[in-house]
């Protein structure tokens, strides 16, 4: 064989190993738009709590906690796995902890005594499906060429949306409108419940390309207690040597607000939409799949600008996309006004999750990444239980929803200003 046929041989292997990549983007997607946002969340709110203000601060809350459990362990996990090379099996462990909560959701009926029980499986879920990110980003390095990076990672987040939207269009016509492809008989919202079954085999099914193709793991030789009494110990030595990553640090600092203020729109959109503009269970699906289609449109097409101009400055425009748009929708009274508002906010949404992650890939030290990349979720979540809880808490004590909006606006504004500061060259 060639050498030049050896080479092309290996960069098709690679080419569909990133494909694979992409579509875990796909199969997660459906837990954060059918049952953190959209579906479950709407359900949980107007149908199990006992009503909307206590559901909005009980879903803050287990929100909240949720990211917090997340940011408390993320470095831990990055600095084991790194230690014991076992990729494949961290990142198919984290998916089960997701997936199985998830289709137990079906157990939850419409009443106020479910809502515990509702709370626990969701927040188990989201620290599976958090979790799994850890090392599911730090594979991209692995696959990409450092050039590449950007436009493989804003592909990735597209797919993410687009999966989003077509869990959602087969939540809504299989299950949820008026003539459903699967009806199902009685009036404990069995249509509705079969969504959250849907999830967990939508996300199962479609990670199984990544299971199967993604980078073999590199036996370390090392047993599970030595490799977490080392990882402990390279993340306490990378702790003390954090001052020579001055760049890193202001990146994940920034990070922490406007990831924040991104995770609580996405908490709460569905929420809004329903209480605060009186949109029907369908409507709310309508609207996420438009949502969906936008954002995935936003990141894909602007994949290639982040390879152009740098993560940094693709990053503060989209900010600035978000703040501008979002700060009209507080005060917009009629339905087809949030709409737009809301979509064009969708249209940069894409492109600062895909950029951020392109950004840690190409500063985080080789020997070290799935580390810095539990830094990385720490830097999303270490916060990320004050944006939940301050929006629930702000709508609860005003007993206005639009008083909570305003919290993510601010949450943007801060991170921009800081992110602002990072030198181009570092």
């Amino acid at each position: 064989m060639t050498a030049p046929t050896s080479e092309l041989m290996k960069t098709k292997q690679y080419t569909l190993k990133l494909i694979c990549w992409v579509f875990y983007d796909w199969a997660n997607s459906a837990f954060p738009a059918i049952i953190q946002t959209f579906i479950f969340a709407s359900f949980f709110v107007n149908h199990v709590a006992v009503n909307e203000t206590v559901g909005a601060a009980a879903w803050g809350t287990v929100t909240g906690l949720s990211a917090f459990v997340v940011a408390l362990v993320s470095p831990f996990l990055g600095a084991i796995a790194d230690q014991c090379g076992a990729r494949r099996l961290w990142l198919i462990s984290a998916t089960l902890l997701c997936v199985i909560p998830t289709a137990l959701l079906w157990f939850i009926l419409p009443s106020p005594e479910y809502t515990w029980p509702a709370l626990w499986g969701v927040g188990i879920g989201a620290v599976g499906a958090e979790g799994a990110y850890i090392f599911y980003n730090a594979m991209l390095p692995e696959l990409a060429a450092p050039k590449q990076l950007g436009r493989w990672s804003g592909w990735g987040w597209g797919m993410g949306y687009a999966g989003g939207m077509a869990a959602l269009l087969v939540a809504l016509f299989a299950f949820v409108n008026d003539h459903p492809w699967f009806p199902l008989a009685g009036g404990q919202a069995e249509a509705v419940r079969a969504t959250f079954v849907l999830t967990a085999v939508w996300y199962l099914f479609f990670a199984l390309p990544l299971f199967l193709t993604a980078p073999p793991s590199i036996p370390s030789g090392k047993s599970m207690g030595v490799a977490v009494k080392d990882g402990l110990n390279q993340l306490w030595t990378t702790c003390k040597e954090l001052k020579h990553y001055r760049h890193i640090i202001r990146f994940l600092i920034a990070k922490m607000f406007y990831i924040d203020g991104l995770a609580t729109l996405f908490t709460f959109g569905g929420i809004y939409a329903a209480s605060v503009f009186g949109m029907t269970q369908e409507e709310v699906l309508l609207f996420g799949i438009s949502m969906n289609v936008t954002a995935g449109l936003g990141a894909a097409s602007l994949a290639f600008l982040d390879d152009w101009i740098g993560s940094k400055k693709v990053i503060l425009y989209s900010l600035i996309g978000l703040i501008i748009p979002g700060s009209f929708a507080l005060f917009v009274t009629e339905k087809w006004q949030f709409w737009l508002l809301g979509l064009l906010m969708c249209v940069f949404v894409g492109p600062v999750q895909s950029s951020s992650r392109a950004l840690m890939s190409r500063m985080a030290p080789a020997h070290m990444r799935r580390q810095m990349f539990g830094f990385y979720m720490l830097s999303g979540k270490a916060t990320a239980f004050v944006g939940p809880l301050l929006y629930g808490w702000v709508a609860y004590l005003t007993n206005s929803l639009r008083f909570g909006m305003s919290t993510i606006i601010l949450l943007f504004i801060i991170g921009g200003l800081i992110l602002n500061r990072m030198k181009a060259d570092e």
